[in-house]
């Protein structure tokens, strides 16, 4: 047999290479050393970069379509809702126009008043804007920090309030930063003023944990005329709040028979929750003028002889009194 007859390639016994498994095993190792190496040493970082930037081209091809359509929906929905948001600001605006000259004519005849009554003027309470960095990390306080401190002349217990009514009141304050609690912390109580009724009371911070962020008025009688949806308002008998800041309103009242006290929940008026710029007024007491000193009483001047007319008026027991 000529050597052209023979074949020159190896048994197909021979050409088997590694089994399914061992390659399994080969892959998942590689896989994971590849995984553990991106997320240790970043091996693989360039190479990502590197795909991410030759296919955004494609990406943002494959996008477009995409966009066009979706942009193509909303377009038309945003523009009725514009329209309607668009009807909505003019009557707000005539609504508020409206407001606006009734409360000009009150201020005005406010001011006449007080001038015919010769009382003095509304105080008016200085103010700063300040932003909430942070809450606090305690989970049993109800605290935030704001970037004003002493260097911005903020005061310990200065009254804070944001668009919408009180937010709490200064506690701490450091060169740079304050510390505000909020009105639903345990340790909080503000006076306040039923605006419906006129009554007077005091408001307490309530966390518990059946109702988040909410308040307590304490001590009320069972039969007190509150009713949910009252505003309540500052006081402003502390000295600290100025008067007619709205500061919650009365959710639930709760009377019981074997109790003389009713139970008054209250739900802050404030936004505790995602508050980011915020007032800061100062307190009252650094406003209004200083309380006036009541008058000493003028000392009495004794002479010699009414000294020694009641010195001889003393009697001993038994002894008849001495006719002048």
């Amino acid at each position: 047999m000529s050597m052209g007859t023979l074949e020159r390639s190896a048994p197909s016994m021979f050409k088997q290479g590694p089994s399914a498994l061992s390659q399994l095993v080969a892959y998942s190792a590689l896989a994971l050393f590849l995984m553990v190496a991106d997320a240790r040493f970043k091996v693989v970082e360039p190479v990502r970069q590197v795909v991410s930037t030759v296919l955004y081209p494609v990406q943002w091809a494959m996008v477009q379509p995409i966009r066009f359509f979706s942009g193509g929906v909303t377009y038309f929905d945003d523009l009725e809702t514009a329209q309607q948001e668009a009807q909505e600001a003019r009557q707000a605006m005539l609504a508020m126009a409206q407001r606006a000259t009734q409360s000009d004519q009150l201020l005005q005849e406010n001011e006449q008043l007080r001038q015919l009554l010769a009382l003095r003027d509304r105080v008016t309470v200085p103010a700063k804007a300040a932003q909430v960095i942070y809450d606090t990390p305690d989970p049993y306080t109800r605290r935030v920090v704001i970037d004003k401190g002493q260097v911005a002349g903020v005061l310990a217990g200065s009254p804070v309030i944001d668009e919408r009514g009180v937010l709490g009141q200064v506690t701490r304050v450091q060169p740079f930063l304050s510390e505000v609690r909020l009105l639903v912390d345990r340790d909080q109580a503000i006076p306040v003023l039923n605006q419906r009724t006129g009554e007077r009371s005091v408001a307490y911070g309530d966390p518990s944990s059946l109702r988040s962020d909410a308040m307590e008025l304490r001590f009320m009688p069972s039969n007190a005329d509150v009713k949910e949806g009252d505003l309540l308002t500052t006081s402003g008998v502390d000295g600290v709040y100025p008067s007619g800041l709205p500061v919650a309103k009365v959710s639930k009242v709760e009377r019981r028979a074997e109790s003389a006290f009713a139970r008054i929940y209250c739900e802050p008026v404030a936004r505790l929750q995602g508050a980011r710029h915020v007032m800061i007024l100062e307190p009252m007491d650094k406003v209004l003028p200083d309380t006036p000193h009541a008058p000493e009483p003028p000392t009495a001047k004794r002479d010699d002889k009414s000294a020694s007319r009641r010195s001889t008026d003393v009697r001993l027991p038994g002894q008849k009194e001495a006719k002048p």
